[in-house]
């Protein structure tokens, strides 16, 4: 697949993660679950970010290093998600999220929005 096709297979998935963050804005559902969820759906598009450039994005959590590899500066909102990765899903907590749900989807599909231009398709 070239570059494109592959950043287009990652966007649907992207796309599907916040159609899921857009139906969970209850906040009786559990802030673990939903940052798991957009944990995801960023590291997917750090990562269509990375195909764009031509290079094989690593087997990773680590939204610096995802970031880095991707050229650019993560926007503090979605960076605070990287404990969903894996200590909300492994220990007790609670791990209250570090901004309102609303604010990290806006800073979620701004980052969709540049990969999106990048893409071509915006």
């Amino acid at each position: 697949m070239t570059p494109q096709e592959d950043a287009r297979v990652l966007l649907a998935l992207v796309d599907r993660h916040l159609r899921a963050l857009r139906f969970n804005l209850d906040p009786a559902y559990p802030d673990e679950e939903w940052g798991l969820t957009a944990l995801q759906a960023v590291e997917k598009l750090l990562k269509v970010l990375i195909v764009l450039r031509d290079e094989r994005p690593p087997f990773t959590h680590l939204l610096n290093v995802l970031a880095q590899l991707a050229g650019v500066e993560l926007d503090p909102r979605l960076m605070a998600l990287q404990p969903y990765a894996v200590e909300a899903r492994y220990e007790e907590g609670p791990f209250p999220l570090a901004a309102s749900r609303e604010a990290i989807l806006a800073a979620m599909e701004q980052l969709r929005h540049e990969a999106v231009l990048l893409l071509g398709e915006g």
